[in-house]
């Protein structure tokens, strides 16, 4: 029998972009979105109860859960806030649940999957605008005035490292009476005041509907939360899919939540150790001032410095078509507040000396 996925398969095999699973935790971490290194810390929470037992509306609701949701409101100064098992299931939940049919969702280009898929899912006519473009932004604004609006953008881009020109867009926003959804998955813990995201400043910003934010990146945790108005939270409490259809996390994950983020809230003097580790880097490669950096290239070029990089110690990942376009492959690389500058000089003079092979 001739299976057409096994097709689809075979065909991304041959082109040499197949993704493949891997474990890399003895090397030195040049990969991973542990930007604080708050993955490796341990938050002990002792309790009797291990599992959520169920879903948020029936079981998986305990007091651990409602006290982290008060605690991350007032905290990212928001109105409430829901946890949801994952940024996926988050972006998920959001954008299939909350534009209507007859609603417009504009989304940059280069926003995350996660988005895109929760927007097919839903009834709405979706365009994209080229990356952090303002004029096709407001042209696009400007074609559907007598429409309920939303605009899709991530505050800190996680594929190529660079920001949302976020009061622009949401001062356009106001202009044309459209909602802006705020994705501050990379930008967490890291950026704006205190970790709490480029988006906090403008957090009583009228055109501002939405904040999405993981845990599973900067924080260290697991989960992901949705911030906004209490008539929206409630909403989603109704009508989000992937937060009604699924058990919930368990106890310590709340725990561990609330625990990382009131360490991130604390922890400018690991930011700043973050900082010059980026300026080191910079001091070899790309002009950049987030800890995602990009470095270009052939993919099977890349993809051998890869290999070559897991027997000198190294844990890379190269990123190829699909996830970014044909042409515009790149090893992507984070810096974290770990690393210390003597490796971080040294990786980036081998990765030189790799990269002109």
């Amino acid at each position: 029998m001739n299976f057409r996925w096994k097709d689809k398969f075979d065909e991304r095999l041959q082109k040499g972009n197949i993704r493949s699973l891997s474990c890399v935790s003895e090397l030195l971490d040049f990969h991973s979105n542990d930007y604080l290194g708050f993955s490796k810390i341990n938050f002990p929470y002792d309790t009797n109860q291990f599992s959520s037992t169920g879903s948020r509306l029936i079981s998986g609701t305990s007091t651990i859960a409602l006290e982290t949701e008060k605690y991350l409101a007032k905290t990212f100064s928001a109105e409430a806030a829901l946890v949801f098992n994952s940024g996926y299931d988050a972006n998920l939940g959001l954008f299939s649940s909350v534009p209507q049919k007859g609603d417009i969702v504009l989304y940059d280009e280069l926003i995350h999957a996660s988005i895109r898929d929760g927007i097919r899912l839903s009834f709405v006519n979706a365009f994209s605008f080229q990356h952090n473009s303002l004029e096709q932004l407001k042209k696009r604004l400007e074609s559907c005035t007598d429409k309920t609006v939303y605009i899709a953008i991530e505050s800190y881009y996680s594929m190529d490292g660079d920001f949302a020109p976020l009061k622009e867009i949401l001062d356009l926003a106001v202009k044309y009476n459209a909602h802006v959804i705020v994705d501050e998955a990379h930008a967490g813990g890291i950026m704006g005041e205190n970790g709490l995201g480029c988006s906090f400043e403008f957090s009583q910003h009228p055109a501002l509907f939405a904040r999405v934010f993981t845990f599973g990146k900067a924080f260290g945790a697991h989960g992901a939360m949705v911030l906004g108005s209490k008539e929206l939270i409630n909403y989603l409490v109704n009508f989000a899919r992937s937060f009604i259809y699924t058990t919930a996390l368990p106890p310590e994950a709340y725990h561990r939540i609330s625990e990382t983020v009131k360490k991130a809230v604390k922890s400018d003097e690991i930011r700043n150790q973050l900082t010059q580790n980026i300026a080191c880097w910079n001091s070899y490669f790309n002009e950049n001032n987030g800890p995602i950096q990009i470095v270009q290239g052939d993919s099977s070029h890349l993809l051998s410095i890869v290999e070559q990089g897991k027997k000198d110690g190294y844990a890379l990942k190269a990123v190829l078509s699909p996830t970014v376009p044909k042409e515009k492959e790149r090893l992507r690389i984070c810096i974290n507040a770990s690393q210390t500058v003597s490796q971080i000089e040294e990786f980036a003079q081998w990765l030189k000396k790799q990269m002109n092979k």
